[in-house]
């Protein structure tokens, strides 16, 4: 079995791995091959904090933001709405 976060935030047990991963301290979700992510990996950091989801939606309506360096595209998408709100 799988722990992954649900849409709520909340985890929950399921037969099958995630797709997206993220960091639950930073609220931000990633790629799982994310080369930022490996690299704080590999530096001892990251895993305490680690989470999965099963898709990217359900990363977006737990609130998390999209890694500004494996999803590049995303994170500017985000970052320009964020910007422009009031």
């Amino acid at each position: 079995m799988f722990t992954l976060l649900g849409t709520d935030g909340h985890p929950y047990e399921s037969a099958t791995p995630g797709t997206w991963g993220g960091h639950r301290r930073s609220h931000i979700y990633g790629r799982l091959d994310c080369p930022s992510a490996r690299d704080a990996i590999a530096r001892g950091g990251y895993v305490r904090h680690r989470v999965f989801f099963a898709d990217e939606a359900t990363a977006i309506a737990a609130g998390y933001r999209p890694c500004a360096v494996c999803c590049p595209e995303k994170y500017r998408v985000w970052k320009g709405f964020r910007d422009a709100a009031p």
